[in-house]
């Protein structure tokens, strides 16, 4: 049985509400994958804050129409394509789906689309390399963390240094 219209509309729907959550949208041909294997792939992306979805390229054209941030992703949508979404964590995403590709050698990624803006497979995967939000967090702990030592070292470094100096003093008047 086929989908109705009413049916149609509410995936559209879904779809352009999880369009408007997302920072990055991907674009993979998943042909080949068992559903054990998508399945998978859906739970590798779920920690970095991503999500998988499978529709027909007729219903993204639609969900996508009118929208400039996502217009690119027409030119990508052709044969058996999934989406892969990803929140403020891309690097993450990415890396997850790296790893996914890696061990099954079943996917392909054609491109994505991030700010209204095509990114070729290269740019995509470029992403990936990019530190995760807690890495990014980590770097700046550890450079306020060493800034405010060097300070405490320095204040306590002024009377020391101040009270050395009294010391030498008296000792050479004795």
């Amino acid at each position: 049985m086929g989908r109705t219209l009413a049916n149609k509309k509410e995936i559209v729907a879904d779809l352009k509400e999880t369009l408007s959550d997302a920072q990055l949208a991907f674009v993979i041909n998943y042909e080949g994958l068992s559903v054990a294997e998508i399945t998978d792939l859906r739970n590798r992306l779920r920690p970095s804050g991503a999500s998988c979805k499978i529709t027909k390229n007729t219903l993204m054209n639609i969900a996508i129409d009118g929208d400039e941030n996502w217009q690119p992703m027409g030119d990508l949508l052709s044969d058996a394509t999934a989406f892969l979404f990803t929140g403020e964590e891309i690097g993450a995403a990415v890396k997850a789906y790296k790893g996914f590709q890696k061990e099954t050698k079943k996917t392909e990624l054609r491109g994505g689309v991030m700010e209204g803006k095509a990114l070729s497979k290269a740019q995509v995967e470029a992403l990936a390399d990019l530190p995760t939000k807690d890495e990014l967090y980590a770097k700046i702990a550890g450079t306020i963390n060493a800034l405010a030592t060097k300070i405490a070292v320095g204040v306590k470094e002024v009377p020391s240094g101040l009270a050395r100096g009294i010391k030498a003093v008296s000792e050479k008047e004795e």
